[in-house]
């Protein structure tokens, strides 16, 4: 007879069963015995430099991929991914954390065992304060059907999810026979129809409707959904610099990004004055509505996501996003006639480089766009890479990623690791902050080991720039590095050192023929310059200092 499959099998099976490919992380002794039957599986383990590196990497995995793992050691591991999973949370990227723990039978009369905090289960319970659910699989009768709960928890929610491996149970047979819950839970069909009747009404009777697409559309896989409604209907749509290139750029119906009065103002003033605002998994924050400087009547708006449907000021409990999607889609819409509206954005006509001058914000954001590709993913840190790239024309349908929300700096780096293994066929470009860069940019190395081949550009103002704008002093300034002697360093990748126009051209065109390892534009910039867009959140920031 076969064995009975162990937890530490099980779990990389159900794991494998919902999309996972890869796992990254750090080993330590308390979890070397299920790093070993990873090894032994088919899912691939990526050792990073550091376990934050490990959390964004599998953060931006799950946004590609739909689903991500990280599997850390005790407390020493777990603890140092808090703040990445932390940001997964509030941006919903459904990333499961794995940690060891000590074994039950060592923890017999409380030890003070190596890694321990406070209490066996401190870890645990901080982790229950980021994540939508947790276990620790302590008992083998109930570890698989504990792992599916979990499992489910995150894709339902798509957000993090907790579970800990005693080191001395991973290789213990569980107890199979139960049932996996069901994904896709169903919608109370009163309310439903109640909702859809109200919001059909008011779509039809509207002379100016708007769609706002945001993230959860991504999060959920209701791209085409939600096209097919805009289609429909014949109802224009804008996306928030969150959900930025959730649908296509290039779609005509497209207006642009709303974020308030940081953004276009012939976006913002065609939203501003719809009187049907059908907002579309959408997160309200500070960031999106441009430091709350955005004028949304509520009262006039469609607000669905996976967690709330509002219409106008009725809300409706029990419906879920996807079901409501799919009824307006199938509901009686009528097809609004085409009214004025802003023409969308189209990538800026293209100057040839100025010899020997400088290299700006501004100058290096229209050569950038003149690189991208169908198969090319943009992944912005925090600060003028974000608000610089938001302008960024998108070729390609959700191939943009960056903390717009959470906003914790050394997103980035990481971030590229875990995206193309996560899709290999894109070739990701990072905009980072050289303060951002030496957070997290170690995992430059983990890029180089495992050959992958994204191009990163360092924006060298040597310092926080967007805390510079808000409020100046020493405290802002870092160390110059000499990013682009980097591949010096790992004896892998190719970089350059740009302070001109020209030296930008010739660079980002050896990037674009050089596909067999990274590389890394060294581009300095005068400390104070600055996006548009990063001028105006910086100024409405200053104001609450």
């Amino acid at each position: 007879m076969t064995p009975p499959t162990t937890i530490g099998d099980y779990l990389i099976q159900r794991l494998a069963a919902h999309g996972v490919g890869h796992v990254f992380g750090i080993p330590g002794d308390y979890v070397l015995g299920f790093y070993q039957q990873l090894q032994d599986s088919a899912l691939q383990t990526v050792t990073t430099c550091d376990e934050q590196g490990a959390g964004f990497a599998a953060d931006a995995y799950a946004r590609v991929r739909g689903l991500g793992a990280v599997c850390i050691t005790y407390c020493v591991g777990g603890l140092k991914i808090v703040n990445p999973i932390a940001g997964a949370f509030a941006e919903k990227s459904p990333v499961v954390v794995i940690s060891g723990a000590p074994g039950m039978g060592e923890r017999e009369r409380n030890p003070l065992l190596h890694h321990k905090v406070r209490e066996f289960d401190t870890q645990r319970r901080v982790f229950e304060q980021i994540t939508v659910a947790s276990a620790a699989l302590e008992d083998p009768d109930t570890a698989f059907a504990e792992i599916d709960r979990v499992l489910h928890a995150a894709l339902r929610y798509k957000r993090p999810v907790y579970l800990e491996l005693p080191r001395d149970l991973v290789s213990k047979p569980g107890r199979s026979g139960h049932r996996p819950p069901e994904l896709h839970e169903k919608s109370d069909e009163l309310v439903l129809n109640e909702a859809l009747a109200e919001a059909v009404a008011m779509m039809n009777a509207a002379r100016q409707p708007v769609v706002l697409a945001d993230v959860e559309v991504h999060r959920f896989g209701m791209q085409d959904d939600v096209l097919r409604l805009i289609e429909k209907a014949n109802v224009p749509f804008a996306a928030t610099i969150l959900g930025k290139s959730v649908l296509s750029e290039q779609h005509p119906l497209y207006l642009g990004v709303y974020e308030g009065a940081m953004g276009r103002d012939e976006v913002r003033a065609y939203v501003e004055s719809s009187d049907c605002v059908i907002l579309l998994g959408a997160f309200m924050t500070d960031i999106n509505l441009g430091i709350y400087t955005a004028q949304l009547d509520l009262g006039k708006a469609i607000y669905a996501t996976s967690e709330k449907l509002a219409i106008r000021h009725h809300t409706f409990e029990n419906v879920r996003f996807k079901d409501f999607v799919r009824g307006l889609l199938a509901a009686d819409l009528h097809t609004h006639a085409n009214s004025p509206r802003p023409a969308p954005p189209q990538p800026r006509e293209f100057v040839p480089a100025v010899p020997d001058a400088p290299v700006t914000i501004a100058r290096l954001f229209e050569r950038v766009n003149e690189f991208l590709t169908e198969r090319t993913l943009v992944i912005a840190d925090v600060g003028n890479a974000l608000f610089g790239a938001s302008d960024l024309f998108i070729r390609g349908r959700t191939e943009f990623l960056g903390p717009a929300y959470y906003a914790s700096m050394g997103f980035a780096v990481p971030a590229a690791l875990g995206a193309q293994m996560a899709r290999p066929e894109l070739r990701p470009l990072v905009i980072v902050g050289d303060g951002a860069f030496q957070m997290t940019g170690v995992e430059l190395s983990t890029i180089a080991r495992f050959g992958l081949n994204p191009v990163i550009i360092v924006l060298n103002n040597a310092g926080y720039g967007t805390e510079r704008h808000i409020h100046d002093g020493p405290f802002n300034d870092v160390l110059p590095w000499q990013y682009h002697k980097l591949p010096e360093l790992f004896g892998l990748g190719r970089a350059f050192l740009v302070e001109t126009e020209t030296q930008l051209d010739a660079s980002l065109d050896a990037a674009a023929q050089h596909t067999a390892s990274y590389c890394l534009l060294d581009v300095r910039l005068d400390p104070l310059d600055k996006s548009a867009a990063l001028g105006r959140l910086a100024e409405r920031l200053a104001d609450r200092m």
